[in-house]
């Protein structure tokens, strides 16, 4: 009897270890929290979070920590603004809309207490497609149950004097698309008016991009630009004018032999967006700063304007062993930015410990 209460005693104390060790778990390891002020606006940058529609492991051990993750990096950050840069779903862009509906219910549902929160999501290319597959009719469809999404898959709000402007990055990369990246060309014309606002702009037309040239306005006056697919950024190694970018992006569509709707050409080899998409921004927008995703690791880069590119990583164990995500902080009376990296637990770690408690259960029910 003794040793069967020594049992039970032993396995509500692994139990309750368990818990304690989940709860341990779930907290993010942030760097550079000392630059997080409470009065700043606090937004919490995710991305790539891959939900699968199938499967007993993402639906009941993933979706289960990921929901952990939020909860806890809310309890501990209290940021006021949560933004998703891209691919809510693992294989959206094959997803029938009842199937999409399920994978929007357990995206809520992972995001527990920011529902209550603003929030904002961005298109990526898991969620719309490849190009030759982005469909007008589906990014409509996908950007209407996202918050604040227009029909195109772009948005400009503003949250405590911080404009954030959204661009559907499949868009720009696929180029025709059914009048797609002319609708986002539309967004960033109207933005950049704000931008260039009290200045004489000149306008060249370049591989169909615009062009703006005005020295009057300074990198980084604009809004913070959000997007899915990072910007080119290796053009300030290949030219230093207007024509030597159209020579540099003609030769490079010419080695590569494709076109810029081909995703298995330049999209496939740099995962970013082609250089004339990528400078058409940067002169247009005038970004304060740019977050993009879809390369699943950390990475901050200064362009050759010197605006700065914050990639944030997977937060999803489908990407990556070692999830994270990015908390920046606005001032709200000046122009800088703080960025904190946050890792999460790893995935291999978290089933070593499953295992383990599982075999030490096993070998007291065994001495029981």
């Amino acid at each position: 009897m003794a040793l069967t209460f020594r049992t039970l005693f032993l396995m509500l104390l692994a139990i309750l270890s368990l818990l304690l060790f989940e709860d341990w778990v779930s907290t993010p390891s942030c760097n550079n929290t000392d630059n997080i002020i409470d009065n700043n606006l606090k937004v919490m940058m995710v991305a790539d979070l891959l939900l699968s529609d199938s499967g007993f492991v993402n639906r009941f051990f993933r979706d289960y920590y990921m929901s952990k993750f939020f909860r806890k990096s809310f309890e501990v950050l209290r940021p006021d603004l949560l933004l998703v840069l891209g691919d809510v779903s693992a294989r959206g862009s094959e997803l029938t809309r009842s199937k999409w509906v399920s994978v929007l219910r357990r995206f809520y549902r992972v995001l527990g207490p920011f529902v209550g929160l603003p929030f904002h999501a961005v298109l990526g290319d898991r969620d719309v497609g490849e190009c030759g597959a982005v469909d007008v009719d589906r990014v409509s469809w996908i950007a209407s149950k996202l918050p604040g999404l227009d029909s195109s898959g772009c948005a400009a709000f503003e949250i405590g004097n911080v404009s954030f402007v959204t661009l559907n990055a499949m868009a720009l990369l696929c180029g025709g698309s059914g009048g797609l990246r002319f609708e986002v060309e539309k967004v960033i014309e109207r933005e950049s008016v704000e931008v260039h606002m009290g200045t004489e702009r000149v306008v060249k037309r370049v591989n169909g991009f615009g062009e703006f040239a005005d020295a009057d306005v300074l990198s980084g006056s604009g809004p913070v630009v959000l997007l899915h697919l990072p910007l080119d950024q290796t053009r300030n190694e290949h030219f230093g004018s207007v024509g030597d970018f159209e020579k540099y992006w003609t030769s490079s569509m010419e080695g590569l032999n494709v076109v810029p709707e081909s995703r298995g050409g330049l999209y496939k080899l740099l995962h970013t967006l082609p250089p004339n998409a990528s400078e058409y921004i940067l002169q247009a927008l005038k970004p304060r700063i740019i977050f993009s995703a879809h390369r699943y690791t950390f990475s901050d880069h200064v362009h050759g304007d010197r605006t700065r590119e914050i990639s944030v990583p997977a937060m999803s164990w489908n990407a990556r062993d070692d999830p994270g995500f990015v908390i920046a902080s606005f001032q709200k009376a000046g122009r800088a930015v703080s960025i904190s990296h946050c890792s999460l637990a790893r995935e291999s770690q978290i089933v070593l410990v499953y295992i383990s408690v599982m075999f030490l259960f096993c070998l007291m029910c065994l001495k029981g």
